[in-house]
């Protein structure tokens, strides 16, 4: 028996001694556990618990003002009451997500996709739900906000555009960043959810125009209400920015096109400060600032004549009869015309085996240099363009600031296309054909320019040659008023062309505005004396038996766009304006009555009949 004892307690020593080591092994474990918990992860958990009890709220800068040239404020901020969602706040009480919809009138699965779209969102960062709630919504909110935890109301600015569209592509918009937004900024101060310009000039000028964000420290509760306020840094406005451009004067201009589409632009020749910049159609800013539908951004790119494209700097068209103020200056300048070189039209011009038509079926009998731009006779130039040859009028209108960017300051600019014989080669690769040269002297064929481009020409023509950086911001200012950054006038290069031929090209262009026979008479006025050329850019190639006067049976995307490009005073240039009217037809029918309005307002001028003598044919209209 005693045996049987001793036995017995060796093996309970065995077993006890198994056990001590369990515990020892369990205790390890725990205590490296613990160790891992407080010292590798303390620091995260520390963090966790805190962001638990205390959280960061965002106060959102002011965005900088957008102002006319005379100080009217054309883009601004406003307060919007927007409603956010903490995940974290939720996760016991589901049903949550079912009140705030009812309340808001969003569909559950809207709110699941925005809970679950931010994947890489801090924890506790809170998730906007909605935008410019109504003062129902926000009162009911108020009042059950005991009944909603983890859903925040807060008032952040707002962007807004005072005049609507008005100057929308000048101006642009803003939206949201996007991730590739985030990755390419150079400083750490946006955020998902962030606002940034995306076009024109909210998009140039953020840097200016976006301010410091601030924020405020609070107390929360374990359901995440505010329980009291910790500490705060007050936000810090951005910066003004004073645009160039005359409010009064963009309404008249923007008026004035009326249900057409196309472009204007109005500058100083003399400083290159843009005073009015339409594209049409246009867009409202506003819907991108609240935050675009998929529908609203369907309508817009399914839109026939691409209202998001600022067509003054982007639109690339045949220039037309304007282009002939390039080939003139091309003869001349080489020797192969004089201002005296007679030259006779009949209406058709036989090469090859092709007939070139002028646009006045009767022809015009025998013109010198000065007749054929104010009449814009087709059959001059073509003969001009075959003396002259296809890389001197390339030449010339490279001097002009064709096929090239003219640096406006503004995104998405397009070059131009300028040929040549090295270019078509290059482009094509095949050779160039003296046919084609016929096509070019009249502004048509390969050639292509935006409007911007054919306003530096007659700016460059109006002023002795001197190209100038088109600018659309004057300057800009801090919250106080003072200038912190100002743009002044600069000459970019001047044109190797001599006075004596540009006094022959402004001669002649006065005469096509103000001459009996001129086709832009249209445009002019009494008062002052204005200078420019018509232009009517074919579309698509017309059949061999078409005439004028059907154009307005043709549907509409086949009509030609109508240009005229002008300035004024004749004596003392203050004012250039180039004006395109995509399928308006003929540029003195279509485009040159724009024109008069716009320089009308600029002068002060009262409204007036074109100042039209009896002389003056019907027919000067058709180009």
């Amino acid at each position: 028996m005693m045996e049987l004892n001793v036995q017995r307690m060796e093996d309970f020593k065995e077993r006890f001694r198994y056990l001590k080591l369990f515990v020892a092994g369990a205790f390890l474990l725990i205590f490296v556990y613990l160790w891992y918990l407080q010292v590798i992860k303390g620091s995260d958990f520390r963090q966790l618990s805190e962001n638990n009890r205390i959280r960061i709220r965002e106060m959102v800068a002011d965005r900088g003002m957008l102002l006319d040239r005379k100080g009217q404020i054309l883009a601004h901020n406003r307060p919007s009451f927007e409603v956010f969602l903490v995940p974290e706040d939720i996760r016991s009480n589901p049903e949550v997500l079912e009140k705030i919809g009812e309340i808001l009138n969003l569909p559950r699965e809207e709110i699941d996709e925005k809970v679950k779209g931010l994947k890489r969102r801090p924890a506790f960062r809170p998730i906007k739900l909605k935008s410019d709630i109504d003062w129902d919504r926000l009162a009911l909110l108020e009042s059950n906000r005991i009944h909603l935890p983890g859903i925040l109301v807060d008032v952040r600015p707002r962007r807004a555009y005072h005049y609507g569209s008005l100057a929308s592509h000048l101006i642009g918009y803003i939206g949201e960043v996007d991730e590739n937004e985030l990755r390419q900024a150079k400083e750490r101060t946006y955020r998902m959810g962030s606002m940034i310009g995306k076009y024109g000039v909210e998009n140039e000028w953020e840097a200016q125009l976006k301010g410091v964000d601030g924020g405020r420290q609070i107390e929360v509760d374990a359901l995440g209400r505010e329980i009291k306020p910790l500490r705060s840094v007050e936000p810090f406005p951005g910066n003004n920015v004073v645009l160039t451009i005359d409010l009064d004067l963009q309404k008249v201009a923007e008026e004035a096109y009326q249900d057409k589409n196309g472009a204007l632009i109005a500058m100083d020749p003399k400083t290159g400060r843009i005073l009015a910049m339409v594209s049409k159609p246009s867009f409202d800013p506003s819907i991108f600032a609240r935050g675009v539908s998929a529908e609203e951004w369907r309508a817009l790119m399914d839109h026939p004549f691409h209202p998001l494209q600022n067509k003054g700097i982007q639109g690339q068209y045949p220039p037309g009869s304007v282009f002939k103020i390039v080939t003139a200056i091309a003869g001349l300048e080489t020797g192969a015309i004089t201002p005296q070189t007679q030259i006779t039209c009949t209406g058709l011009f036989p090469y090859g085996n092709r007939d070139f038509r002028c646009w006045k079926e009767k022809g015009h009998g025998t013109l010198n240099l000065h007749q054929a731009l104010v009449e814009s006779c087709d059959t001059y130039f073509y003969q001009v363009g075959l003396k002259v040859g296809v890389d001197a009028i390339a030449h010339y209108a490279g001097e002009l600031g064709l096929g090239r960017k003219t640096g406006i300051g503004l995104p998405y600019e397009k070059a131009g296309i300028v040929p040549s014989t090295s270019w078509k080669k290059k482009r094509l690769g095949v050779q160039w054909y003296s046919g084609e040269t016929l096509s070019f002297a009249v502004g048509q064929g390969y050639l292509n320019a935006t409007p911007l481009q054919l306003l530096l020409l007659i700016s460059a023509v109006a002023n002795g040659g001197r190209l100038h950086l088109p600018r659309v911001v004057e300057r800009v200012e801090n919250i106080y008023g003072e200038k912190l950054k100002e743009y002044p006038p600069e000459e970019t290069g001047r044109a190797n062309i001599s006075e004596k031929t540009l006094r022959v090209i402004q001669e002649a262009l006065m005469g096509a505005v103000n001459e009996p026979r001129g086709t832009g008479y249209a445009c002019a006025l009494k008062q002052v004396k204005v200078a420019g050329k018509t232009g009517t850019a074919q579309v698509v190639r017309m059949a061999a038996d078409f005439k004028k006067g059907d154009m307005n049976r043709m549907p509409l995307k086949f009509r030609d766009h109508a240009w005229f490009a002008a300035y004024a005073p004749f004596e003392d240039p203050r004012i250039a304006v180039a004006v395109l009217v995509e399928h308006g037809g003929y540029g003195g029918a279509a485009a040159a009555p724009i024109a008069r309005k716009v320089i009308e307002k600029y002068f002060d001028l009262e409204a007036s009949a074109p100042a039209k003598t009896e002389e003056a044919s019907s027919d000067s209209v058709y180009d």
